[in-house]
């Protein structure tokens, strides 16, 4: 035996869990993703999402609806005649005709340990809160926003080096193999539901371009936080003077350094700066337009001297 599926996802971390269900031995029936978006160099180019990519590659049909308003798409959606949909970081609100489509309902892999973590930027704000742990959730949707109830959780620990990319993959790995489980189970009609707990609930709201710049007036442990949260994307920036004139650099990894000082001051010729209490010292930095590079490759193209103060406001 094996269920029907309709398996709707957008970015690569929705990839694996799509060809794990197929491994499995599930029918996919249909694959919806996001329109294709301009790309390439100029932005002239239509580019396809992973997720498409995968699927014709798979070789099933694909559909990339702008959303679900029209009646037309609705009924399409309903005449595949699905035993469940699987969605994996789709991208759209999915309405009531499409969440009830199907002959089991629409199952949701969601990266936090719910309700801690609703929203678009779980991954990132679990970093940059200084959680000491997070998780994939396999959740079965209703109308709300990431409330409805849990069918299966696996816990990730997230250690104090971790990035929001390297936190991203493993999720990314963790997710497949729980979707798997889960719809093994269902198929079985042995997957439980839990409704969720009614306290502790946050939102991760999308990350915002005005929060990215790093504000060294905070603590250090902070600061740490928010740099690798947003490694390797959007990622975390400070604003240096280069050649007379200020420009934006990221920083990609950080770790916690001994050191006092005013809030942004440069302590060492190794890039340790000064935070409210503590300090950090930069390890991989990457300018505009520039490749990353290790904090020691960096200076030697770019000298930032001892007692260099930089900026603490916040863009």
């Amino acid at each position: 035996m094996s269920l029907s599926i309709i398996f709707m996802g957008t970015p690569e971390f929705s990839v694996p869990t799509l060809r794990s269900l197929v491994d499995a031995g599930h029918r996919i029936v249909a694959v919806y993703t996001q329109p294709p978006r301009p790309g390439g160099r100029r932005g002239l180019d239509l580019q396809k999402s992973p997720v498409h990519q995968a699927a014709e590659l798979l070789g099933l049909p694909v559909f990339t609806p702008v959303n679900f308003k029209d009646p037309d798409e609705r009924q399409r959606f309903r005449d595949l005649g699905a035993d469940v949909a699987v969605v994996v970081a789709y991208g759209l609100l999915l309405p009531e005709a499409i969440l009830t489509g199907t002959r089991l309902g629409c199952y949701n892999g969601h990266a936090s340990l719910l309700p801690r973590w609703r929203g678009a930027a779980p991954i990132q704000r679990a970093i940059m809160a200084g959680d000491k742990k997070t998780g994939m959730m396999v959740m079965k949707m209703d109308k709300g926003l990431d409330t409805g109830p849990v069918a299966l959780t696996r816990e990730v620990e997230i250690t104090e080096a971790m990035t929001g990319g390297e936190l991203h993959d493993k999720l990314m790995l963790t997710g497949a193999k729980a979707m798997v489980e889960a719809m093994g189970k269902l198929e079985y009609d042995e997957l439980p539901l839990t409704e969720q707990p009614a306290d502790g609930a946050v939102y991760a709201a999308k990350i915002d371009k005005g929060e990215t710049r790093i504000d060294f007036s905070k603590p250090a442990a902070a600061v740490h936080n928010h740099i690798r949260g947003l490694s390797p994307f959007p990622g975390a920036w400070f604003e240096l003077d280069i050649a007379g004139r200020p420009e934006r650099v990221k920083v990609l990894s950080a770790e916690l350094a001994d050191g006092e000082g005013a809030a942004g001051e440069v302590l060492t010729d190794d890039l340790v700066i000064a935070c409210a209490t503590g300090a950090i010292k930069l390890t991989k930095l990457q300018k505009a337009g520039g490749k990353p590079l290790i904090s020691t490759d960096f200076l030697r193209g770019t000298s930032v001297a001892r007692g260099t103060q930089l900026s603490v406001e916040r863009g």
